[in-house]
């Protein structure tokens, strides 16, 4: 039936967890870890606040600078 026996015994759990792999990594389930810091992320939320004009530059210079003085 299989001339080579492969398929007998627990071989076939192997070809299970390969498909499951890759199946996850097909379909993207694993979640990406973000690469950038807090402090990046804060920095870019106050450039778009002070691109659509909901902050005056005086407040944007200020933040900015309590955000990257935390950086240091």
């Amino acid at each position: 039936m299989f001339p080579n026996h492969h398929f007998i015994g627990m071989h076939w759990i192997w070809w299970l967890i390969l498909a499951a792999a890759i199946l996850l990594l097909f379909f993207d389930i694993i979640p990406h870890r973000s690469q950038s810091t807090p402090e990046e992320d804060a920095l870019e939320i106050l450039k778009r606040r002070y691109a659509r004009g909901e902050i005056e530059r005086e407040e944007y210079e200020e933040r900015k600078a309590a955000i990257t003085d935390n950086n240091h």
